[in-house]
């Protein structure tokens, strides 16, 4: 009977302590954030969510799109707790949509628009001004770039070639890829005799170089704003400074962006 009543007090002891530390466990668990970040950020922020994750032991799960792509998910009710856009226009529209957070949003990054050939092309540097022929230096091959009509990548593009006076004849030679890193690896595999992505998409792909940068004042400033989504979990104000601090920073700038704010300490 004794040893009865001993395992019985057991159980009940060890049953409590796994009562106790289950909310530790689903908190722990709950240790995660998930960002929709435009497709162009990849390598960076990769790098950064690394070294936010070894600071903090929160975990960072990214998914990377076409802004456009993304901004529709979380309108849509997506479970995103970050979102970081190429361009202006779809942070608006989140903004609208009242799915971001009123007070989190900061034009964090930018990026520069360039053109790219396969890195064995015969085509070399090339000057980008008022009146360059882009049609003919394509010649018979295609050019790359997001859809002109949603994508970022693709609505600078178009802009800063209707500026230039190229798009009329260039439009039918376009291929357009669902976002920036499709249109950069059409380039790569030589699916594509040209490609309009953005400078840092170029320096990451050995498969194709930079032959041209298009003018600041043909387009656009291509600025990346980040926000916390509507619906975020509270860890997401941590992880919101980190991004703005030196740390980051140096990623950031290490992978080609500039960098828009002051960094935090």
């Amino acid at each position: 009977m004794l040893r009865r009543a001993f395992n019985i007090c057991l159980f009940t002891a060890l049953l409590a302590g796994v009562i106790g530390f289950a909310p530790q466990l689903a908190t722990a668990q709950d240790k995660t954030l998930t960002v929709f970040a435009a497709a162009s950020m990849k390598n960076a922020l990769d790098d950064v969510n690394t070294a936010y994750t070894k600071a903090t032991g929160i975990r960072v799960v990214s998914s990377y799109a076409a802004s456009s792509a993304l901004a529709r998910q979380i309108e849509q009710g997506a479970p995103a707790d970050v979102f970081v856009s190429a361009d202006l226009k779809w942070m608006d529209y989140l903004a609208e949509k009242k799915a971001i957070k009123d007070g989190t949003r900061v034009n964090l990054l930018g990026n520069k628009l360039v053109l790219i050939a396969p890195k064995d092309s015969k085509i070399g540097n090339v000057t980008i001004g008022q009146g360059f022929d882009l049609a003919k230096l394509a010649g018979d091959g295609r050019i790359a770039t997001g859809d002109v009509k949603s994508v970022p990548v693709g609505l600078y593009a178009k802009a800063a070639l209707e500026k230039l006076g190229a798009w009329q004849a260039a439009a039918p030679k376009f291929a357009m890829a669902d976002n920036v890193r499709a249109a950069l690896l059409l380039v790569s595999r030589g699916e594509a005799a040209l490609g309009i992505v953005y400078e840092t998409d170029g320096k990451v792909d050995p498969g194709v170089k930079i032959i041209g940068t298009f003018p600041d004042n043909s387009h656009e400033p291509v600025i990346y704003p980040v926000a916390a989504v509507a619906t975020a979990k509270p860890d997401v104000a941590g992880y919101l400074t980190f991004l703005r601090t030196k740390a980051a920073k140096d990623i950031f700038e290490k992978y080609g962006f500039s960098f828009l704010i002051r960094p935090v300490s």
